[in-house]
């Protein structure tokens, strides 16, 4: 008799985890298909898309599990998940974190909003809507989301048992870092305690969400002739806020000197300026604020200020659209660049 408790045609229980570099989503993967594989007997895959490989950028985990008499030759992305774990919620403005997910399949966020409106969020019709706050937990405990999220996971999953990630964590982590062994696990098991769920009954002609595979803009029947470059070299246009990881800077106006420590050490230049006279009439330039829009929260800035006018805090929804102060780029126009 199977454990597993669905299955597509080709005999696969498959799980997609929808992350950004630095979130761990490459090695909870990896650990996820090893405590199957090793713990049930099952055969199980595991493989990572990574795109550029950059810290803040969006990646994909998959892991497919079937039994032990099936073998495993598909080795093709996870486009029709019966899981998806979404590591980062503000990966939805950018990446279609639901594509393809079954009409009775299983959506889990790492979040501190409510059901209806992630649900919303994701334009998620039916199926089964986990809630965790796996960054919250990680803060706590000093780890990473990623072990809190394997926690939830392993709750959604129940075929899987607790007993065997515990051991995993413990292979994974005793002989370089014994110290974060016990944290790991406290973590994993807040994350299995710790998750909500909310069931969107689907009826029984509800169809899934179709897949739709990303496409190029330019390929070889629609790129320029020449060679020409018609996107500009320049990073106006894009929104970097995607790659926080949970934490952005704070500014405290009333604490700051201007002395352009913070500007000095930002890797995208988040910090907006105003020339205005000083308290003598002297022309200087002093600082008005963060656009949110370029800051990935490195919080080197936090580090550099001297008189604590730049504090890190955790993230929190709508604070940076309510707090930003954007850039005015004077060569900028609607469509391009000047």
């Amino acid at each position: 008799m199977s454990i597993l408790p669905k299955k597509n045609e080709l005999g696969f229980f498959e799980i997609r985890l929808e992350s950004i570099g630095g979130l761990g989503a490459n090695l909870a993967g990896k650990m996820l298909a090893e405590a199957g594989v090793l713990g049930l007997g099952l055969n199980g895959s595991n493989f990572s898309s990574y795109g550029s490989e950059k810290k803040g950028s969006p990646v994909k985990a998959f892991v497919r599990f079937c039994e032990a008499d099936v073998e495993i030759r598909d080795h093709s992305p996870i486009e029709q998940p019966h899981v998806v774990g979404i590591f980062h919620e503000a990966l939805y403005k950018t990446v279609n974190v639901v594509n393809g997910v079954k009409a009775d399949g299983i959506v889990l966020v790492n979040t501190t909003r409510d059901f209806d409106e992630v649900r919303r969020d994701l334009k998620l019709e039916y199926g089964t809507l986990a809630i965790v706050d796996a960054t919250g937990i990680a803060i706590e405990e000093k780890t990473k989301a990623n072990t809190s999220m394997l926690g939830a996971l392993y709750r959604i999953c129940e075929f899987l048992i607790p007993e065997d990630m515990r051991g995993v964590i413990h292979k994974t982590f005793e002989k370089k870092y014994p110290h974060l062994v016990e944290p790991n696990i406290r973590t994993f098991d807040r994350g299995y305690n710790e998750v909500k769920f909310k069931i969107y009954e689907a009826p029984e002609d509800a169809q899934g969400k179709a897949f739709i595979r990303p496409q190029t803009v330019f390929g070889y029947e629609t790129q320029e002739l020449g060679g020409v470059l018609v996107a500009q070299a320049n990073t106006i246009l894009k929104d970097l806020s995607g790659s926080r990881q949970g934490w952005l800077p704070q500014f405290h106006e009333d604490k700051c000197i201007s002395c352009a420590a913070c500007d000095n050490v930002c890797p995208d230049l988040c910090f907006v300026w105003e020339e205005a006279p000083d308290k003598k009439g002297r022309p200087q330039m002093f600082l008005r604020g963060i656009d949110y829009k370029y800051c990935k929260g490195c919080l080197k800035c936090v580090d550099a200020c001297p008189t604590d006018a730049l504090t890190d805090m955790r993230e929190e929804v709508g604070y940076a659209e309510n707090h930003s102060m954007a850039h005015k780029f004077p060569y900028y126009v609607a469509g391009g660049v000047n």
